[in-house]
């Protein structure tokens, strides 16, 4: 890559991470984005579902290839003292979505510059909210596939504590779908030297969650896989006064549309249960806040795409990362257009940090001891991430664009996604 290139990027990233937005409010970075884009001579649409932004450019007859980057950042306050740590009280790209910018960014001049060299049309979408699981699908029913041609695969990768220098890719479900939840319990309020004259929601509160923790142990195959937290509680304002109303905030997360309806559906029946068995006076409200269906990478157009990505980091070093319990609303833009998804990990912990650590296993162990995203300390190492977060992306989109189009299947037809 261009080291003038290398050094805008690098100069972009740390603008982005110093200046963190929160979902549903990445203007300014939407704002550098389409200035970025009509240099290269896309075609851009500003303002889909929000701050979105899409570019397109065209190269006659060819395959649509879509690449995705998020945009947002978190409500979490930084304490990485990096000298362009966030310039936002509370805010900061805990997750990596600057990264994801400006890998995107990079990706979209090379791409432009070597025009020329292959045919099709190329793309780019940059995504706000996707925190709160709502961006992809804002974007969709903005008249995403009525702006930009609809593609005929989605690309894309996620940032990472594993070595820089390294990718994660796996065939199959990949990313858990994520549902969010919200509980009201409903009893009768009272004096707390009285109990016998209420229904404590408190108490309510307190057996429920208790109950629900047993839905993946007792109610989950164990070849199957779902986390159930329950992540909040809120009730009461005093000792000695028992409140009319509790609320619980659950998480769920699954890979599959029969484990998530049974968890969904067990919690409905839990909740009901405890409520009645408590006397409460009338029945508990269950309100879905969020829903984010599993990223489920499909197997044949992964196969494809682990080859092209092994030429940018060299053979052994695309691993296969497990199962990931986080989630991403990627997947939604390829549901909706009914194409192949391929999404992969971007190495971004420096790789100093792994020095001796040669075994998978021990590449694990070192992984947990480093912040994670969304800790206040996560810091990808900028240099090598950004080079080969741009050269991974770049081949990736250049395989896809110079295949044929009956080369990319659709789900299902052929493939198993």
């Amino acid at each position: 890559m261009d080291t003038d290139l290398v050094a805008r990027l690098r100069s972009t990233y740390e603008d982005l991470h110093a200046h963190p937005e929160l979902s549903g409010d990445e203007h300014r970075t939407a704002g550098v984005v389409a200035g970025w884009l009509r240099e290269e001579g896309f075609d851009v649409h500003e303002g889909i579902g929000g701050a979105g932004v899409a570019g397109v450019l065209s190269q006659g007859d060819g395959p649509t290839v879509l690449l995705r980057a998020d945009m947002d950042a978190l409500p979490v306050a930084e304490e990485t003292g990096l000298p362009y740590a966030s310039t936002v009280d509370g805010v900061m790209h805990a997750c990596g979505h600057d990264m994801h910018v400006t890998c995107l960014l990079g990706a979209a001049v090379e791409l432009a510059a070597a025009r020329d060299a292959w045919r099709g049309t190329l793309v780019v979408v940059f995504q706000p909210a996707e925190e709160i699981g709502v961006g992809a699908q804002d974007m969709v029913d903005d008249g995403l596939y009525q702006k930009v041609p609809k593609p005929d695969i989605v690309l894309g990768q996620h940032v990472a504590p594993i070595p820089a220098g390294t990718l994660g890719l796996r065939p199959g479900p990949s990313f858990a779908s994520a549902d969010t939840l919200r509980v009201t319990l409903f009893g009768v309020g009272g004096h707390g030297s009285r109990p016998e004259a209420t229904v404590d929601p408190v108490l309510l509160a307190a057996t429920t969650t208790v109950r629900l923790h047993t839905v993946v142990s007792r109610e989950v195959a164990g070849n199957d896989t779902a986390v159930l937290t329950v992540g909040a509680i809120n009730a009461g304002t005093k000792a000695n006064i028992i409140p009319d109303t509790a609320e619980l905030l659950l998480s769920v997360r699954s890979y599959t549309e029969q484990v998530r309806g049974r968890v969904l559906g067990a919690i409905e029946r839990i909740v009901a249960a405890e409520a009645q068995a408590a006397g409460a006076p009338r029945p508990p409200t269950v309100e879905r806040l969020e829903g984010v269906p599993a990223v489920i990478n499909d197997a044949a157009a992964t196969e494809r795409t682990q080859q092209v990505l092994e030429s940018v980091v060299g053979p052994g070093r695309v691993v296969d990362p497990g199962l990931i319990t986080g989630s991403e609303d990627v997947g939604i833009l390829a549901q909706t257009a009914d194409v192949p998804i391929v999404y992969w990990l971007l190495g971004g912990a420096d790789p100093a940090e792994f020095a001796g650590a040669e075994s998978m296993e021990q590449i694990v162990r070192v992984v947990a001891d480093l912040p994670s995203n969304h800790s206040p300390h996560y810091r990808p190492v900028p240099s090598p991430t950004i080079e080969i977060g741009v050269d991974a992306l770049v081949t990736a989109a250049r395989h896809w664009l110079d295949s044929l189009p009956g080369d990319v299947e659709k789900p299902g037809s052929g493939s198993t996604s």
